[in-house]
């Protein structure tokens, strides 16, 4: 693939705040996300000069629609204007969705040992791997004919290095995944701008 791909990662929940677990959980913005999401908008209007231009795609959640539309405003263009694809939304940490990582301790810690011990292919109770997340996102890859902006989460950032980077899966799962901040993906190459 040798398009370029500008990822925004949605802005800050309160979950995020407390280091809940969000998944495929819809949690709105809060107030320091929504600053962050109009300020990824500016940072991309600085590096690409019709962002107009590109099509959006953009997770359907609601985090990550709203920091699309906030962006798209931030540099003056419609905010409703992109599409939705199911496939990039986060993966779901199924059980533990909405706790935070000491409280998950209290309550199973061998669980959370094993996760740490491969956090790329453990799958916690009725929930995804990154391994899985992996394949749902090279099948939609294969869908990607041209640049475009994607809005989106930590999961899916994670696995796109691993895609479109040659970043090993061990170093992915523990890579910081910036809100505010964009992702380009290019030329088997991910950097923050």
């Amino acid at each position: 693939m040798a398009q370029t791909l500008y990822f925004m990662r949605h802005g800050e929940t309160d979950w995020n705040a407390e280091a809940r677990l969000q998944g495929q959980q819809d949690i709105a913005l809060n107030e320091v996300g929504r600053k962050q999401a109009a300020e990824a908008g500016r940072r991309l209007a600085e590096i690409l000069p019709a962002p107009d231009g590109l099509p959006w795609l953009v997770s359907p959640l609601g985090r990550t629609r709203e920091t699309a539309e906030l962006a798209r405003k931030a540099i003056g263009l419609p905010p409703q204007r992109y599409a939705t694809d199911d496939r990039l939304k986060e993966l779901t940490f199924g059980d533990w969705e909405g706790r935070t990582w000491a409280e998950l301790r209290s309550v199973d810690r061998n669980m959370v040992k094993a996760r740490t011990a491969d956090k790329w292919a453990y799958v916690p109770p009725r929930g995804e791997s990154y391994a899985m997340l992996h394949d749902r996102i090279a099948l939609w890859l294969k869908t990607v004919t041209q640049d475009m902006v994607i809005v989106s989460h930590g999961g899916v950032a994670r696995v796109l290095m691993v895609l479109l980077a040659g970043k090993p899966n061990s170093e992915a799962a523990e890579e910081p995944i910036w809100q505010g901040k964009l992702l380009v993906f290019r030329n088997k190459t991910a950097e923050w701008v």
